[in-house]
């Protein structure tokens, strides 16, 4: 009986001390989402790199897509902030052309920070009666910010800075993703089957 009694004490205390009994069990339908949710995007890699360790919720397709657009915008405004500060400090040593090219990057760039932003508020504020409508919005203007990364490094006809180059192109991967992943939203909605993902142009595929 008493070594009954101390098994019993003994199996209890392990449960109550071990968190990964629980912490597995409740992460672990996240997980499954987050590499389902990634796989069939653009950049898998960068999805699940940049997703991981999201502090927000992740639960649903919408976590997910409002997930991926704060990443986005995350990205965006760090580059954002890089380029205007190139732009009144570091281009002196560049061509005209160089410098007019960077100008209106820093312009671009900066729509696209207010595009995401915008996407990401309608995400925030979906309702059942204006869904596809919303969606459609937050689609047109990711694709929008996708556009004015590609029209960036056109302007500076493959002669960009490296270090412009690594932060333009990082910005339209993780958007292309936040685009996928806000497509994936809305044909989860509508029953269709999962989106492929958007191809990118050769400029931003190095």
């Amino acid at each position: 009986m008493q070594l009954q009694i101390s098994l019993s004490m003994l199996l209890l205390s392990f449960f109550l001390t071990s968190p990964t009994l629980f912490t597995t069990a409740a992460q672990g339908k996240p997980q499954d989402l987050l590499r389902s949710s990634c796989v069939h995007s653009r950049y898998p890699r960068l999805c699940l790199r940049t997703l991981a360790h999201y502090p927000g919720p992740a639960n649903t397709p919408l976590d997910m897509a409002r997930a991926a657009l704060r990443v986005s915008l995350a990205h965006t405004r760090r580059t954002s902030k890089f380029l205007h500060t190139l732009s009144k400090g570091g281009a002196a040593a560049m061509s005209k052309r160089q410098r007019s090219a960077l100008r209106d990057c820093t312009e671009q760039i900066s729509d696209s920070v207010d595009q995401l932003r915008r996407s990401l508020d309608e995400l925030q504020h979906l309702r059942a009666e204006t869904f596809r409508w919303q969606m459609s919005n937050a689609q047109t203007w990711v694709s929008a910010a996708l556009t004015d990364g590609d029209t960036c490094l056109d302007g500076f006809a493959g002669n960009a800075r490296p270090d412009v180059k690594r932060r333009v192109t990082d910005v339209a991967r993780v958007t292309s993703n936040a685009l996928y992943m806000i497509n994936r939203l809305g044909q989860s909605r509508s029953g269709k089957s999962k989106p492929k993902p958007k191809h990118r142009p050769d400029s931003l595929k190095k």
